[in-house]
């Protein structure tokens, strides 16, 4: 299983998402990630092995989108690990479950899309960049994610909004309504420090 953990609020988001993923060991993974929005850019920082024990100082943000990766395709390397990108950096995808035609869809994507990891997941990314030439970025994630066949649990991340799209199929997914800000995690114990009120 993997962990999902995103925020958007008055807090240090990139704090708020590290110390989630930490309640979320317990679904097992060989590594994790985070991608943070500050002026207008995406920062992703990615590591192999325990969030645990992970003690760095991170840039301080009001949006990020983090996540636990357990190894399904490809290998556990930094380069597999979430966030995944779109080309040109402006979109970052976490993402839980399986996307049954990734193999299908990357085909198609390659003729346009440099794809640098062995997931499945990096599909995402690219569909989401493809359809943000012609759609909004809600528009643009909702068809996106209508062209995949599996299971997902999935945080979206644009540069240009301070919005987080979050949606599932199949894979959990929970969120959290703070007075200071949004949540979203595969499991509530990831934001209860900060909010007991959840739409399952």
């Amino acid at each position: 299983m993997c962990g999902i953990m995103a925020y958007t609020g008055n807090r240090n988001a990139s704090s708020v998402v590290v110390n989630g993923l930490k309640k979320l060991e317990y679904r097992g993974y060989d590594s994790w990630g985070i991608a943070l929005l500050g002026n207008s850019k995406i920062e992703v920082m990615k590591k192999v092995g325990k969030i645990g024990d992970f003690s760095g100082e991170l840039k301080e943000c009001s949006t990020a989108i983090a996540q636990t990766r357990w190894a399904t395709h490809g290998n556990v390397s930094e380069i597999n690990a979430h966030p995944h990108l779109s080309c040109d950096k402006t979109i970052a995808v976490v993402h839980n479950g399986i996307i049954e035609n990734y193999n299908e869809l990357k085909a198609i994507l390659e003729e346009k899309h440099r794809f640098i990891s062995q997931t499945d997941t990096e599909v995402i990314p690219h569909l989401i960049e493809e359809e943000l030439k012609s759609n909004d970025f809600e528009e643009a994630v909702r068809r996106s994610l209508a062209r995949l066949e599996g299971t997902f649990a999935v945080a979206v991340l644009n540069k240009d909004s301070s919005r987080i799209i979050c949606a599932r199929k199949g894979s959990p997914l929970v969120i959290g309504l703070g007075d200071d800000g949004l949540f979203a995690a595969s499991d509530v114990t990831a934001f209860l420090e900060h909010t007991k009120k959840a739409i399952f």
